[in-house]
């Protein structure tokens, strides 16, 4: 399947319009983008891009407007930061965390109550009976998570943490030899797996400097282009053991092309493999038809399983009877052999094997409540919804508060994330000429659940599945807000300091 892919909105009332919805493409060259579509829309309704009328209109015509009602939005009087003396505490908070931590799904309480329940009435006889047997009960939501990720099901499984099944998977894909003993990822990788691949080479007794290849953005850029991975794939391949990316960057939001680096790394002999924590549930993936070697994810972001919540990974069935497991549990024995208690090993094929014990039955029930709310759309719908969401918010940000080389006094915002649809998902990433701590606090006052990420970052993101396009609306309200008090706070501090 193309990584280009073609994208259609579920806006009825737009199908008229002059410009097609279907002609939108993944593409940086299409000739309709979101802000095309948000201009010819408000043209329509009488109004400015910028009045909250719009914010409405596309919220009506939202064709999954309904899954918000799936779960749990906070009330902004129980956020701890929130100053009552701003805002009205009864209103649900702008919720726009959703990369860091998902938001609860209305049925966990009610699985996680009938497992208890269970548990009290039945005790060990809940391994094998019941709707979700323990010793199975991951086994239930394979499909919804295979689907989600583009994987077969033999394909995945869920198990451990992230870090702890990139530990697993690179024990047994980076095998370093004289030739190849590299490992090459992008700079400002997430501390886990930085971390995980500074362990296993050290692991190998090989010195991390020479070993450990970090992609670097080109001088006074944020992001990676894509032609200088791939350059360095071509340049460096021969002596690279294994290709660890982030489908999307933590830090700046950025969508890797994961099916060209995939491609490019094996065409050298490369095994090619990806941390999903911030791709999965925010954009498409095909992991099966990329051919990617192998991939982990946690599921407590988009997939919204709570902190610390079950992890998945996937290994493509190709290498299923030449890559085994370095470390080996019960769990990773054959099912149908696996209670004879013989110590005599059957290893399951492929992830399977991996396994190591037996699913942790209450965070599968907080996983299998959010998976049914994706079950009730397609990652293709809630993608089309994203990119005019996102594109809804990074309109008003442009309209508002682009640099003025005229105004040197006017705050401004930086967006880091790219602006071609195709390399982010939901997540724009920001950094402003005001102290961001100052916004951050100011925003948190308000009733706003943003992230802040060290040196000069504010991420924010808005989840098609739970967030409105009034809530888009009603951030860059608050934000008008919060830059105000921050500037005015500067200045008290600049007049103070010059005393």
């Amino acid at each position: 399947m193309s990584f280009i892919c073609k994208i259609t909105f579920n806006i009825k009332t737009l199908l008229d319009i002059k410009v097609k919805l279907n002609d939108l493409k993944m593409d940086p060259s299409s000739p309709v983008l979101p802000a095309t579509i948000l201009e010819q829309t408000a043209l329509r309704l009488g109004c400015s891009p910028t009045d909250k009328k719009l914010a409405f209109h596309l919220d009506e015509e939202d064709e999954l407007k309904h899954l918000r009602e799936c779960f749990c939005i906070p009330k902004v009087k129980d956020l701890p930061p929130t100053d009552l003396s701003l805002v009205n505490g009864e209103e649900s908070c702008v919720y726009f965390a959703g990369n860091s931590l998902g938001l609860q799904p209305r049925k966990v309480k009610t699985y996680l109550d009938e497992e208890l329940d269970k548990w009290a009435r039945t005790g060990v006889h809940g391994h094998f009976n019941g709707q979700r047997p323990w010793a199975l009960a991951d086994e239930c939501i394979l499909d919804l998570m295979a689907e989600l990720v583009g994987a077969q099901r033999h394909e995945v499984a869920l198990m451990n943490g992230l870090t702890v099944n990139l530990h697993l998977q690179m024990l047994s894909f980076f095998k370093p030899t004289p030739r190849r003993y590299k490992i090459l990822l992008e700079a400002r990788a997430f501390p886990s797996d930085h971390y995980a691949v500074e362990s296993q080479l050290r692991l190998h007794g090989l010195d991390v400097e020479k070993c450990m290849l970090m992609m670097q953005p080109r001088e006074g850029e944020e992001t990676l282009r894509i032609e200088d991975i791939l350059a360095v794939i071509e340049k460096e391949g021969d002596s690279i053991a294994v290709i660890l990316f982030s489908g999307v960057q933590y830090y700046t939001g950025q969508l890797f092309d994961i099916p060209r680096i995939t491609k490019a790394g094996q065409e050298k002999g490369c095994f090619v493999g990806f941390d999903l924590a911030h791709a999965v549930g925010n954009v498409e993936l095909h992991l099966h038809d990329w051919g990617v070697d192998f991939a982990c994810w946690c599921s407590y972001k988009y997939l919204n399983s709570g902190a610390g919540g079950l992890a998945g990974a996937y290994i493509h069935e190709k290498h299923s009877q030449s890559i085994k497991p370095a470390l080996i549990g019960w769990w990773g024995h054959d099912f149908k052999t696996r209670f004879l208690m013989e110590n005599k090993l059957q290893l399951s094929e492929g992830i399977n094997g991996f396994r190591l014990s037996n699913p942790p039955i209450l965070l599968v029930c907080a996983l299998q409540a959010s998976l049914e709310v994706f079950g009730q759309t397609t990652m293709k719908a809630l993608r089309r919804k994203s990119i005019l969401l996102t594109g809804y918010l990074e309109y008003l940000i442009k309209h508002y508060y682009n640099e003025d080389k005229t105004n040197p006094e006017k705050p401004f915002v930086k967006i880091i994330t790219p602006s071609q649809i195709e390399e982010r998902g939901c997540q724009l990433t920001l950094s402003f000429s005001l102290p961001i701590k100052s916004v951050f606090k100011e925003l948190e006052k308000r009733g706003v659940a943003c992230d802040m990420r060290e040196p000069n970052a504010l991420r924010v993101a808005p989840v098609p599945l739970y967030n409105s396009f009034h809530d888009v609306h009603r951030f860059l309200e608050i934000l008008g807000s919060a830059i105000t008090s921050a500037k005015q706070t500067a200045n008290n501090t600049a007049l103070s300091g010059s005393y």
